[in-house]
């Protein structure tokens, strides 16, 4: 069974106080597609909610010692969507960048993976093409996918539809990402990073849509499997 690294999400409840988070649809579909979940939880001693970008410390050398054990410990790691990124965020898919580990990056993970050697900067969407969807089961948008690419590869289609629930896009990649997938906006729906085995960024959700949308299945699936690899 693949040993799936989940980054857990900033979040708070009603009452105030400040939680880390696992999202229950991409744990039920990570497990339906043969994962076994290991949450990589935040090592820092501070509030992941309430802190600035710029008021974070650097790691220190037991903290990032503890990322390494997540890391050793994994066959890929899944940045999720989400409200907020961090430093941490950073520093985890930096190692994996330089380990080569398996990466899957999900809406707000995608974005992240746009600006890993970066600063993170993204900008409000402004079309008319429906990017904040109000339910899960539908596919709202379609998106071009550029061929001699990872997801071309993967789906075999030049075009598909895809679910949507951002309300910021980014404007330009870092530099080495290849380009994947395109909106009829011409917004970055995808990415992945050259040379590496599979370090992917996709701006929608196929965990949600992964039980009634083949395409969103098939990622998933191939995502699992070559982190066997």
């Amino acid at each position: 069974m693949k040993k799936i690294g989940i980054v857990l999400r900033y979040s708070n409840l009603k009452d105030g106080r400040d939680i880390l988070y696992l999202g229950d649809m991409i744990r039920r579909t990570i497990q339906k597609a043969g994962g076994f979940i290991i949450p990589i939880v935040q090592v820092q001693d501070v509030n992941y909610n309430s802190t600035r970008w710029n008021e974070f410390d650097e790691l220190l050398e037991d903290e990032k010692e503890i990322v390494e054990e997540y890391l050793n410990m994994v066959d890929g790691v899944i940045f999720p969507g989400g409200f907020k990124l961090t430093p941490y965020d950073k520093y985890v898919l930096n190692r994996c960048v330089e380990l080569d580990k398996r990466v899957l990056g999900i809406c707000l993970g995608m974005q992240l993976l746009c600006s890993y050697d970066r600063n993170f900067k993204v900008e409000k969407n402004n079309s008319n093409i429906n990017h904040y969807q109000d339910n899960d089961d539908d596919l709202t948008h379609r998106i071009k996918i550029k061929k001699n690419t990872k997801l071309y590869e993967i789906l075999k289609k030049e075009e598909i539809e895809v679910n949507s629930f951002h309300n910021y896009h980014v404007a330009e990649p870092t530099e080495g990402l290849v380009i994947n997938a395109t909106s009829e906006d011409n917004n970055i729906e995808g990415v992945e990073l050259k040379d590496k085995t599979f370090i992917m960024g996709i701006q929608w959700h196929p965990e949600i849509s992964y039980d009634f949308d083949e395409n969103s299945k098939k990622i998933i699936d191939y995502f699992i499997k070559v982190c066997g690899k």
